[in-house]
């Protein structure tokens, strides 16, 4: 039966709530979950993936090349764009309403008893019970493998009492530095944390220091190393091919085929599959291409400063594919973020919308009005999501013949999503990152 649009808006208000204690940050209330619950992450075989970016993208990637090899997969990416479930997925399908109300009514009386025996401290965070979600309905569901991306970091994050089969870093750039350090060296060793002893690790493209850092510590702990710059070289012009756009997701797919070939022959993932796997992969949101009103729209999750550097070089592309500037609509979490989005953004657009996602740390219009270079000449206009998309089909943004770019936050996009694509379900946007 259907849970009643009231009886979930009170399951969000409770998950809320454990948002609004703020991030908490350590495994060891999670393994105090996980061993509450009989420890469903050790119920099946795992490969865990961080990265400051194109995490996402590996593990989908992985994801679909499973499938197509025959194998029921499980999914666990954060956050989401439009509907809390789709962090969750078994075989593609998104966990529903119904189950997230019945898993939430499951785990609020071990979250209670956890916080009586050991105090507050011990209660989980919002992120730990959508990875107990996770863990549970890939048990349950029988799933042949799981695929979870970490959420913040490694070393700390509550994905991180799993013993993958193959562990995955995927880039190494500077973001979250409150958090992981402001130095690629510290960011580089906190995301090494994932990696277990004896088990592979595969590098996607990273800077040097980044990748001396995560081989030194992988030395310690006896894991083999691959990277996709010595197996595939620097030139991955034409391989491999993906159903994703943009260049970078030719790094993202070298790193996901360097994965599966690591994977054991049991697994057999074999070259068609592989194959088909790439070409099928669905990843909203990563220079995603689609139409509105008849004019191109570009939805790209560029959130941070290795991102905004991908963003540049698409832009570049998009403007010569194209034979025009397009109108770029913009919003951000924080200046380190919001600096080097928009001086990518300034050097091609034509004309710029600054927007504030609903987030509590989202730039506002002035702080992004602020950092705008002070050579743009195009207009800049602070607008809404609401305002520039009225309905589906509609954006009131630029004239009849210019291509529309969306970028920035992840859950801009998400907005964006929810307002053009309305059987997506809305609603669900507001929860932050991990």
């Amino acid at each position: 039966m259907a849970a009643s649009q009231s009886a979930y808006a009170d399951i969000q208000d409770y998950l809320f709530s454990l948002k609004a204690r703020g991030a908490k940050f350590g495994i060891d209330r999670m393994r105090l979950l996980a061993a509450a619950l009989g420890h469903p992450e050790r119920t099946l075989p795992y490969v865990h993936v961080a990265g400051t970016n194109g995490k996402g993208s590996v593990a989908a990637m992985l994801e679909a090349i499973f499938r197509a090899a025959g194998w029921r997969t499980g999914l666990y990416t954060s956050p989401h764009l439009v509907r809390l479930g789709e962090r969750v997925r078994v075989d593609g399908r998104i966990l529903s309403e119904e189950e997230i109300a019945g898993y939430t009514a499951e785990l609020r009386p071990v979250a209670d008893r956890l916080a009586a025996a050991g105090g507050e401290d011990d209660r989980p965070s919002f992120f730990e019970f959508m990875t107990a979600m996770a863990f549970l309905q890939f048990n349950r569901r029988r799933c042949d493998v799981g695929i979870a991306e970490v959420g913040l970091g490694g070393r700390l994050d509550a994905t991180n009492i799993l013993d993958p089969e193959v562990s995955i870093i995927t880039s190494i750039g500077l973001d979250h530095v409150e958090y992981l350090g402001g130095t690629i060296e510290e960011i580089a060793a906190e995301k090494a944390g994932i990696i277990k002893p004896e088990r592979p690790v595969v590098l996607g493209r990273m800077p040097a220091e980044a990748e001396r850092v995560i081989r030194a510590i992988a030395l310690e702990r006896g894991a083999e190393v691959l990277s996709v710059g010595q197996e595939f070289g620097e030139d991955l012009a034409g391989y491999p091919l993906t159903n994703l756009a943009g260049d970078y997701q030719r790094w993202n797919a070298a790193t996901a085929v360097l994965a599966a070939s690591l994977l054991p022959a049991r697994w057999r993932l074999s070259a068609e599959a592989v194959t088909r796997g790439l070409h099928e992969v669905d990843w909203p949101g990563r220079w995603q291409r689609t139409r509105i009103g008849g004019r191109m729209l570009v939805l790209d999750a560029s959130h941070n400063p290795e991102g905004a550097q991908v963003l540049d070089a698409n832009l570049e592309r998009l403007v010569s594919e194209t034979g025009r500037r397009p109108v770029i609509i913009v919003g951000a979490l924080g200046a380190l973020r919001a600096r080097p989005l928009l001086v990518a953004v300034c050097r091609h657009a034509r004309e710029v919308h600054l927007v504030v996602p609903e987030q509590s740390r989202a730039s506002s219009h002035a702080e992004l009005a602020a950092l705008v270079p002070g050579d743009f000449s195009g207009p800049v206009v602070r607008s809404t999501v609401a305002g520039l998309f009225p309905e589906p089909g509609v954006c009131s943004a630029g004239g009849p013949d210019d291509v529309l770019v969306v970028t920035g936050s992840i859950y801009l996009l998400g907005e964006v999503l929810a307002r053009i694509e309305p059987e997506r379900g809305a609603g669900e946007g507001r929860l932050q990152d991990f």
